[in-house]
């Protein structure tokens, strides 16, 4: 989590309860109006995921999950 971030949610703490809930529904539209789906990525998230594919990654289809452990 980015120092920004954590800034954020330390501020959001000192709210009373009801302002915390505001806030929270306030994020989160912020947040869906971004990313309706939940499909984006972040900068850093996208790094993650080009590493990965260039490490050797496996795809899900690829395993044959009956035979895990043994």
């Amino acid at each position: 989590m980015t120092t920004l971030a954590l800034d954020i949610a330390r501020l959001i703490d000192m709210l009373p309860i009801d302002d915390q809930r505001f806030a929270y529904e306030f994020v989160k539209k912020l947040v869906l109006a971004w990313d309706p789906d939940f499909t984006k990525v972040t900068p850093e998230e996208a790094a993650l995921i080009k590493n990965a594919e260039a490490s050797g990654f496996v795809a899900e289809s690829e395993i044959d999950w009956n035979k895990i452990g043994q």
